[in-house]
């Protein structure tokens, strides 16, 4: 007798994890062996690394197309609250004289970006409670933008996979997306080198 055995697939976002799981993995660590919750002047630098990296996608969030696939996109922005974190701690945002690194991009290849931003502000719940505890930090004072709730990240996380799991694309145009989360994680970790470097000869190998 002849068993047949179903393939399950991943669903797309699982698909896109899978994908960049070295180089988010990667980044991870090197954001914390830079010990951003050593002072809030160190903090500061991992706000300047979030404020590049959201002005960067800032126009994705005014996108009418994507607006259509995503719910609630627009409200999901976070580049004026991490302006606002910095001006809480003394610091000023980045002069940053190039264009937004995120322009010009295809539908598909924004949304792997917003993939890495939406996933980013799913962890937030628990940079937020390290900013509290070790540096007095709070949603009103300085972490503003890590201020959600974990439920409510966790919700509007699951809303966004599954917009991101039943937008319509082709095997190519799924590859554009997670070329673009490549390339979000390599821009961010580029931010980190810049405004985190680590002292001594201590480095974290690229990926």
């Amino acid at each position: 007798m002849n068993e047949s055995i179903a393939c399950v697939v991943p669903p797309r976002s699982q698909r896109l994890k899978s994908a960049t799981h070295i180089t988010h993995e990667a980044l991870d660590k090197r954001i914390m062996a830079a010990d951003i919750f050593a002072t809030r002047d160190q903090f500061a630098g991992f706000l300047r690394v979030q404020y590049r990296f959201h002005r960067d996608i800032a126009s994705l969030y005014d996108d009418q197309a994507l607006a259509v696939v995503i719910p609630g996109l627009a409200e999901r922005a976070r580049l004026l609250r991490i302006a606002n974190d910095l001006s809480d701690l003394g610091h000023r945002v980045p002069d940053i004289p190039q264009a937004p690194a995120a322009t010009n991009l295809s539908l598909h290849r924004a949304m792997g970006w917003l993939y890495v931003a939406e996933g980013s502000n799913l962890g937030g719940a628990v940079l937020f409670k390290l900013a509290r505890e070790r540096l007095g930090l709070n949603q009103l004072l300085g972490a503003r933008h890590l201020a959600a709730h974990p439920e409510e990240a966790a919700r509007h996380w699951r809303q966004f996979t599954a917009a991101l799991d039943a937008a319509p694309m082709s095997e190519g145009q799924e590859q554009e997306a997670i070329e673009g989360a490549r390339h979000a994680f390599v821009t961010v970790r580029g931010y980190v080198e810049q405004e985190l470097p680590l002292h001594g000869d201590v480095r974290v190998a690229r990926q």
